[in-house]
């Protein structure tokens, strides 16, 4: 049987072998997105304000910044199931920090120890993916991967509310993440290995353009599940593949960013706007509900029109929310205001599902994929790492409306840089 018939498409991911391949991610984003909107709730009743409360909440993607290296070299040296097992069992260590702690510093690092193993199960899956999958279904099946995520942050701050209506605790819905983290290590260490199911796939031309790194492959034929020798280094991979992570990158490193605003800034706003606890975390839901329902066609439209035709309107869409949300803080209708844009939030956030992943993928190595997708993570993850932080800044600085407005901003700079560098780097992106 020839390697590329054996490799992982869309439909064998979902149908056949799927659930061993996507159920871990599930799990986690279950428990994480049941807990994410209550972070700054969390913080707000240790004493935090508003500014302090979204950097507690920024020690999540710092975290998973942080984690990307080792991660990384996890592996590599490892493979994707040690290394997500050891994830799962080094996150519950904190939630149950989080669960116990009594002071805003143990809160941070128990959501920064999160954040840094969550790094873990993205750079892992990643790679499997990007070794498995043949171009022609690549973006269909990392949306897929984008979409489980997405059902876990959609489920997750309903279950968040019902514990809340349940118990009146906060605590609650961490031990809730915990037992997921619980359920997705057995699954790990008990379950298949996807990686001795799935051969991975010959160079299918998928390859970018002429200054992306896909031009850099040996031409040698891949075996075993993920290259392990002479792994360059993040730095040297940086600054090998300078062109395309300059300019591809940094546009990718701003979709990011809005994200991880968008997550941050809905909770602070709600509190903002004088909401409790439950009526944020439904918003937040409803939200996650409508970014969760669109995450296939995002795939469907990269792989049928190119990879632009599903960037643009995101960025677009989640640029416009936010600069439009800036503006009704202090409307008489703000509450209904804040659900609307909640949800223009949400479809321009689903309309980007698999994105990173996929031009990440189509732009990496096919040979030696894993140090290509360290650096592209790492600057993808420091664009949602400083977005918080920025938040955080401006809100104490100026106010929530303006950190929103300028958010927005980002979002519709990050559109234009797309136009100006998908088609050049991305095959099959121009119109």
């Amino acid at each position: 049987m020839h390697v590329a018939d054996r490799s992982l498409r869309a439909r064998d991911v979902l149908w056949g072998f799927g659930p061993m391949v996507y159920a871990p991610t599930l799990l986690f984003a279950l428990g994480e997105g049941a807990v994410i909107p209550l972070i700054p709730v969390i913080a707000d009743k240790l004493g935090a304000d508003v500014a302090l409360a979204a950097l507690v909440a920024a020690a999540l993607v710092v975290g998973q910044l942080c984690g990307n290296l080792p991660a990384g070299w996890a592996v590599a040296r490892f493979g994707e199931r040690v290394t997500m097992a050891v994830a799962g069992l080094v996150s519950l260590a904190g939630v149950t920090a989080m669960a116990l702690a009594d002071s805003l510093a143990i809160v941070t690092a128990a959501v920064f120890v999160i954040g840094f193993c969550a790094a873990a199960f993205g750079l892992a899956r990643h790679s499997f993916m990007t070794t498995r999958v043949a171009f022609a279904y690549r973006a269909r099946a990392l949306s897929l991967l984008g979409g489980t995520f997405r059902l876990g942050m959609f489920i997750g701050p309903f279950v968040a509310a019902g514990l809340l209506f349940a118990t009146g605790d906060e605590r609650g819905a961490i031990w809730f993440f915990g037992g997921c983290l619980i359920a997705t290590v057995l699954l790990v260490t008990l379950g298949p290995d996807p990686e001795r199911r799935f051969a991975p796939v010959a160079d299918d031309g998928g390859g970018g353009s002429d200054d992306s790194p896909a031009m850099a492959d040996t031409g040698e034929a891949v075996t075993g599940s993920v290259p392990t020798v002479r792994r360059p280094g993040v730095f040297a991979t940086m600054r090998r593949h300078s062109s395309v992570l300059a300019r591809l990158g940094v546009a990718a490193a701003s979709l990011s960013a809005v994200r991880s605003a968008r997550q941050v800034v809905l909770p602070l706003w709600g509190l903002s706007i004088g909401l409790d606890a439950q009526t944020i975390a439904l918003v937040v839901g409803i939200s996650g509900a409508l970014d969760f329902a669109l995450f296939y066609a995002s795939g469907q439209v990269m792989d049928r029109f190119g990879r632009l035709w599903a960037a643009l309107p995101a960025m677009a869409l989640m640029g416009a929310g936010f600069i439009a949300l800036s503006f009704t803080h202090d409307l008489d209708q703000a509450a209904m205001w804040f659900a609307m844009f909640a949800a223009v939030l949400g479809v321009g956030n689903g309309l980007s599902s698999g994105i990173l992943l996929t031009l990440g993928a189509d732009v990496a190595p096919r040979d030696d994929p894993a140090p290509f997708l360290g650096s592209w993570r790492t600057l993808t993850d420091a664009g949602g790492a400083l977005s918080p932080l920025l938040v955080s800044a401006i809100a104490g600085a100026a106010s929530l409306s303006v950190a929103s407005g300028v958010m927005g901003a980002i979002g519709l700079a990050g559109a234009y840089a797309f136009v100006r560098w998908v088609p050049r780097f991305v095959p099959g992106a121009r119109p």
